[in-house]
């Protein structure tokens, strides 16, 4: 018969182990990104908590920039398909799950093929990639976004959602859903849009 003590003994050792897996995907991230050639910091040579302008040297290279509300998003959708195909699966395999596919996305952004892509089709002309820090900092962005959506009511996460998507769209003529759209089916109305 297990105790209460010995039940919180093993939620605390299986709380540590998915947190180091988590630890060792975003190494993982940041190894892979670094052997690709990917600069660890913004070539300017200082890091920035945000970096405000969006076609800029800048973008993409500090902690956090306009961008950082869309990889929040990605947590609150991957907290959702955690949910759904692993109902069964601890809160810390549906994490790795999430930081699985959220670095892999990132190593993928980062590879020629993507960033050639973004200059071609979307409004990110100048983007030659992500710093390592950006790419690692939008994985935790990710996380928290995954950590909130576990805490928060399914309406507050719905509605910071679309306030994120509705905001960055007004202000910087970009968000995850135009993103998405015009690196899969660019749609010229809207580049022309954007470009405005």
């Amino acid at each position: 018969m297990t105790t209460g003590a010995g039940n919180l003994d093993i939620r605390k050792s299986s709380a540590r182990f998915w947190l180091i897996v988590v630890g060792l995907l975003l190494l993982a991230q940041i190894a892979t990104l670094l052997a690709m050639g990917r600069v660890p910091i913004c070539e300017c040579g200082y890091i920035k908590l945000f970096e405000p302008g969006v076609n800029t040297s800048g973008n993409s290279q500090h902690i956090a920039d306009w961008y950082t509300p869309s990889h929040i998003i990605h947590g609150f959708l991957f907290y959702l398909l955690g949910w759904a195909v692993l109902r069964r699966g601890s809160f810390g395999a549906r994490l790795t799950l999430a930081v699985i596919i959220e670095a892999a996305w990132e190593i993928l952004e980062n590879s020629p093929i993507i960033i050639n892509r973004y200059r071609s089709e979307t409004m990110a002309i100048g983007y030659s990639g992500d710093s390592v820090l950006n790419s690692a900092m939008d994985t935790v962005a990710m996380m928290l976004g995954f950590l909130f959506a576990a805490r928060a009511p399914v309406w507050l996460t719905v509605v910071i959602a679309i306030v994120f998507e509705l905001f960055t769209g007004w202000l910087i003529r970009d968000n995850l859903t135009l993103n998405v759209l015009m690196l899969v089916w660019p749609v010229d109305a809207v580049r022309q849009w954007q470009a405005g």
